[in-house]
């Protein structure tokens, strides 16, 4: 806890809120990404494709945000598009 200079205890107040903000964001991206991955591991290829577009935009707000690396958005896109595009579409009867 910040002592005495009013400086630091309006930092330490700053670092609350920003703390709270990233961890709403981080948590909001987590689940979204969990969402998608659950629908890559049904097999639903039509919902996966759908929730990718979601997720990759998901994915680049935390980045803008600065919640994650600009690299880690890129590597985490890349792995997600590809395990969707792995999901076979149902056969057609």
């Amino acid at each position: 806890m910040a002592n005495k200079h009013a400086s630091a205890m309006k930092q330490q107040r700053q670092d609350v809120k920003r703390r709270a903000r990233n961890r709403r964001n981080v948590s909001q991206l987590k689940t979204q990404v969990k969402k998608l991955r659950g629908l890559v591991h049904a097999g639903d290829a039509e919902a996966a494709r759908a929730a990718l577009n979601e997720t990759v935009s998901a994915i680049d707000r935390a980045a803008k945000k600065g919640v994650i690396h600009d690299n880690a958005a890129a590597r985490a896109k890349s792995r997600l598009t590809r395990h969707v595009n792995a999901v076979k579409a149902p056969a057609a009867r």
